[in-house]
């Protein structure tokens, strides 16, 4: 995003924040309506055009948006959106980008409010790598001529009972209200929303063989001394590497594998 939708998205978080420090707002109910939100803009070009259209005066267009929400969620949801159309921003469709990150930062609240985000955050990057291993699972959640109920279906076979469910409202989302972008785009967004929500960075480490909790402890203690920040790592177990780690941060990769070296030496001999 750009200048002004920059500024207001920053202003939506910090109102968010506070509502969110507030023990009697239900951050899941939060998350599915601003999510609810979401759609009906995304899906009604005109009405979004309205309400972010800077020729309009703001309260004028927060007193619209409350006259379209207002019995259809709470108070708290209309306050919200209230503020976010009083501020300018460079593209429409910015609002609705934004929309949809507070809907997930409210779920991820509601995750981190009932100690479960970390359990989230690792949901989310296995079902990733789910996905990329399979062809046959990501074209059938991202098909375009699979209808929502299929898909929806499909997620409850895999998640179902076996995911939390913030996990489950996630992807759900993603998979079934695409908005033209990519389930690993997605996935990767809803996990630096997940990592932010402790102020953390995200470090993707793939190893030979599991490391033990000593290992995890002291390569986050030596990550977050690097950066300067708590660090959150997302493991993954791949035999091909044959020994050694890989370190992705942002990105950033940190090579130290067995099989990169061989890799590296193999190119110096070619030379």
């Amino acid at each position: 995003m750009n200048g002004a939708s920059r500024e207001a998205l920053a202003a939506a978080r910090e109102r968010l924040d506070a509502l969110m420090d507030n023990t009697s707002v239900d951050a899941a109910k939060l998350g599915d309506e601003l999510a609810a939100v979401t759609t009906l803009l995304d899906r009604e070009v005109s009405l979004r055009r309205v309400l972010t259209d800077p020729a309009q005066a703001g309260e004028a267009k927060a007193e619209l948006a409350g006259r379209l929400l207002g019995g259809q969620v709470g108070g708290e949801t209309v306050d919200l959106v209230g503020g976010m159309v009083r501020s300018r921003w460079s593209q429409s469709r910015d609002l609705v980008d934004s929309l949809e990150e507070l809907a997930a930062t409210a779920d991820l609240t509601a995750a981190q409010q009932s100690g479960a985000l970390d359990d989230v955050e690792d949901e989310l990057f296995r079902f990733g790598r789910i996905v990329t291993s399979s062809t046959e699972l990501r074209s059938a959640l991202t098909s375009r001529t699979a209808t929502v109920a299929a898909k929806s279906e499909l997620l409850r076979s895999l998640l179902g009972g076996r995911a939390n469910p913030v996990t489950e409202r996630l992807v759900g989302r993603l998979v079934t209200r695409p908005r033209g972008r990519s389930l690993e785009a997605g996935l990767e967004s809803l996990s630096k929303l997940a990592a932010h929500r402790r102020d953390r960075m995200v470090a993707v480490v793939t190893s030979a063989v599991p490391l033990t909790d000593v290992q995890k402890q002291r390569l986050g203690a030596a990550l977050a001394k690097i950066y300067g920040r708590q660090m959150h790592l997302n493991l993954d177990v791949d035999p091909e590497v044959l020994g050694g780690i890989s370190v992705r941060v942002g990105d950033e990769v940190i090579e130290g594998t067995i099989a990169e070296r061989l890799e590296e030496a193999n190119r110096r001999l070619a030379r």
